[in-house]
């Protein structure tokens, strides 16, 4: 048996190719929602409060289509001002996310 992904020769037990982790035939199944981060305020590219980082790490998404999304919500509807609010406080904040945004300046010398 060889591995789909890279090629190399497996052993008829095999799983999991030792070369590259491609999953085989033998392998069971993932569960649904494995390897997905838990949803959580994504503190390193906030704007604001984290809410829009959060959601688009969660779903896997450029971060700039989930805040264009969330303000034509907010500004066609109005509910998604109070939407972002309300995960804004009861979202947890992302426990892995220990580093702070540290704003930089360009000072010109004279």
């Amino acid at each position: 048996m060889y591995c789909t992904s890279c090629g190399i020769e497996l052993r008829g037990e095999d799983r999991f190719c030792s070369q590259c982790g491609a999953r085989t035939s033998l392998a069971p199944p993932p569960e649904p929602g494995a390897g997905r981060p838990p949803l959580s305020l994504d503190k390193g590219r906030k704007k604001i409060g984290g809410v829009c980082a959060g959601f688009a790490r969660y779903m896997d998404a450029d971060v700039s289509l989930i805040r264009i999304i969330c303000l034509i919500v907010a500004f066609s509807t109005g509910i998604g001002f109070i939407a972002y609010l309300v995960a804004w406080i009861v979202l947890p904040a992302d426990p892995n996310a220990a580093t702070v945004r540290v704003s930089t300046r360009t000072v010109q010398t004279v």
